[in-house]
């Protein structure tokens, strides 16, 4: 690759090699460079368009006043600008400061004059961040469920935010839980006739807002008013609702989010027709007001959608574009669906507030643990109304490791570094504001994507995508700032490759990081089990995720048979057992060094549990989760990489160790589940287990 396109690829932040691994080295095809510099707005096609490029990079640079975002940490001084400038800045409460500061905490705009006389002047977006973020409280455990899997007897087919209002305070009362982490709660491209709904919450429409398929129907202020023939069709949808459940919890169905969104639409459209009382009607208002354009965005999306389709690129022209005024037309035209999401979107963030309100007032002192998605889907509201933002042509993935030799391409497109700066970071702080107004922490799914992301051009091969930097001050910066201002912790899911250097980063400005037990090894030396007081402390502690083995699966090596069943096995299935027994002997063998195996009459595989998560207690790890399904002894993983169709990922309610689905009231009656949350806060059982 040649001199100038190194330089102008480093310019943007577009790697043109990369080190999967201590001594490695892989260049960067020459075509993914292009492509990914093309997607940028940079044409790198010819050794003529590089000079143009870096020649006009030089040049906007050189009359540049002033960058597009500045972001300070703490009180830190504005960085160096032209010498005789005049600066101020106007904050966002409204006072007009001058560039000696200090600056409050918050979203500002900087402005300044040029010294030359010639009136030139710039503005600029002015964050300015806490140097840390808000610390969890000193040692906390908690659960970590996938929501839609928990069922109750009122649930309509799916865990629904009723019942995370019940669990969580149950939690807290009964177990001295201080969280629940839940998964994305993001809304989903809807399903159509065909193509059901992507049950992934890892590839949503919006991350913005979350999904009203979560709703409790019946707990909406305005349903128990319904009179007359609404209310006797509400009823019948109410029977409906109960044989979806029933089917799940004691007939072998899957979870079927389009059967449960169908039932709910026709009850929340009954509901809507319920005069509200006038102040709700003016809580409704006062959200449509804080919302403003994000949310007049995704409920025209959602109402286009029902109309065209649920892919914007395939729309009709003029509707591809949210500001025309085609689609201007179209939002008016369309104002009643308009409408209707709009006001499902007000009532989910309702519920969301109220599941909040019961885990704090149940005594937890953190609460939900709400989960980011790391993209959102190509087809989706965020795409489309945020078309600016996003890098067309590319999708973000991973590249081959040890794991994975051909590598991931998730297909979710990525925000474009240089639109963010340009925007002043907004789409990104909206994001976060949203996520974090019911939150007692956040989760940030694949945090390494704060410094950077693998971009893999359209149609290419995962194995030929590049990395593609962003700023990390402003990201953190700006995460620093919103979960300053919501009171909320932060955990970053930084499992897998990391580049050296960012779990650094991250624990210097008080991002806490993930750590499952059987990744915790001394890679450094041994390789053996990683000694309890050699864990790091700002962490999540863990003994499994969402996308890995239960512990009893685990322990008993039935994740193997599971991966040779579907044909995922890249070994021969003895050789596999070989190795998993040979693991999981030495986690047994530290258990029982350290006295966590007592013998007698416990069940082997539930005392062998147990001590798994008593290990997590020596560790100085700030908090501790408990994997829900754990408790109750479930075999199978809520989702399997690498498989589509051959399993049913993010289908699967919560299930005991014979695969039978265990209810949220069994759930909380379940002698399994209430011994191991004894050892998980210390409490001995008493004799005959009462």
């Amino acid at each position: 690759m040649g001199g100038g396109r190194e330089r102008l690829a480093a310019l943007y932040g577009v790697a043109t090699s990369y080190s999967p691994a201590p001594g490695r080295h892989v260049d960067v095809p020459e075509e993914t460079v292009v492509a990914v510099l093309a997607a940028l707005g940079v044409d790198a096609s010819t050794p003529h368009a590089v000079r143009l490029a870096l020649g006009h990079h030089e040049r906007t640079a050189a009359a540049r006043l002033l960058p597009p975002t500045v972001v300070l940490k703490g009180s830190r001084p504005l960085p160096a600008l032209p010498e005789g400038a005049t600066v101020r800045v106007h904050t966002e409460d409204g006072r007009v400061l001058d560039a000696a500061g200090p600056f409050p905490y918050g979203c500002h705009r900087l402005h300044a004059v040029a010294p030359d006389g010639g009136g030139r002047s710039a503005d600029a977006t002015l964050i300015v961040a806490p140097e840390r973020l808000p610390a969890p409280p000193e040692r906390t455990h908690g659960f970590l469920v996938q929501l839609y899997s928990v069922l109750s007897g009122r649930s309509w087919g799916m865990g629904d935010l009723g019942d995370l209002a019940e669990l969580a305070a149950w939690s807290a009362r009964v177990h001295g839980a201080d969280f629940v982490q839940v998964n994305p709660l993001h809304a989903a491209v809807p399903g159509v006739v065909g193509a059901p709904t992507d049950p992934s919450p890892y590839r949503p429409s919006s991350r913005r807002f979350a999904d009203p398929v979560h709703l409790r129907v019946e707990d909406v202020e305005e349903y128990a008013r319904l009179t007359g023939p609404a209310r006797e069709h509400a009823g019948k949808l109410l029977e409906e609702a109960a044989a979806l459940r029933d089917g799940v919890l004691h007939g072998g169905a899957l979870i079927d989010r389009d059967a449960v969104w169908a039932l709910k639409l026709r009850a929340l459209e009954l509901v809507r027709a319920v005069p509200q009382a006038p102040e709700r009607a003016a809580a409704y208002t006062a959200f449509r007001a804080e919302q403003g354009r994000a949310l007049e965005d995704h409920a025209t999306w959602c109402a286009l959608a029902e109309a065209h389709g649920t892919d914007w690129r395939r729309w009709p022209e003029g509707l591809r574009d949210p500001r025309s005024a085609r689609t201007a037309r179209a939002r008016a035209e369309l104002a009643d669906r308009v409408g209707l999401h709009r006001w499902l979107a007000w009532l989910t963030d309702r519920q969301l507030a109220d599941a909040q309100r019961a885990a704090r007032g149940a005594g937890m002192r953190v609460g939900l643990v709400h989960d980011l998605a790391v993209g959102v889907h190509p087809s989706g509201a965020d795409a489309w109304a945020q078309q600016d933002a996003f890098a067309t042509g590319m999708s973000i993935g991973a590249p081959p490791d040890a794991f994975n030799a051909r590598g991931q391409d998730w297909g979710l497109p990525p925000w474009r570094p240089d639109a963010l700066e340009t925007l002043g970071y907004g789409p990104y702080r909206e994001l976060l504001r949203g996520r974090l107004r019911h939150a007692g922490a956040l989760r940030v799914d694949h945090v390494m994507g704060l410094f950077r992301l693998w971009w893999v051009p359209e149609g290419c091969e995962p194995t030929r995508g590049t990395y593609v930097r962003y700023d990390p001050e402003a990201m953190l910066g700006v995460l620093a700032l919103e979960a300053h201002r919501a009171g909320a912790a932060v955990v970053g899911e930084d499992l897998g490759t990391v580049e050296p250097g960012v779990r650094d980063a991250l624990a210097e400005r008080g991002v806490l990081g993930t750590s499952v037990l059987w990744f915790e090894r001394d890679w450094d030396g041994s390789g053996a089990p990683l000694e309890p007081a050699r864990w790091r402390t700002d962490c999540l502690a863990t003994a499994t995720t969402h996308d890995l083995p239960s512990t009893a699966s685990r322990l008993t090596g039935e994740h193997v048979g599971l991966r040779h069943r579907l044909g995922l096995l890249d070994r021969p299935l003895a050789e596999a057992l070989r190795e998993d027994t040979r693991e999981v002997g030495e986690w047994l063998a530290l258990f029982e060094r350290l006295g966590l195996l007592p013998g007698g009459g416990a069940d082997a595989e539930e005392a062998a549990v147990a001590a798994v998560h008593r290990f997590l207690l020596l560790t100085p790890a700030r908090m501790i989760g408990v994997w829900l399904p754990d408790a109750v002894g479930d075999r199978r993983p809520q989702n399997l990489p690498g498989t589509w169709d051959q399993y049913p990922n993010w289908r699967l309610p919560v299930a005991d160790a014979s695969g039978r689905p265990v209810s949220l009231e069994q759930l909380m009656a379940s002698p399994r589940l209430r011994a191991l949350m004894q050892q998980v806060r210390g409490v001995r059982p008493a004799v005959g287990g009462q």
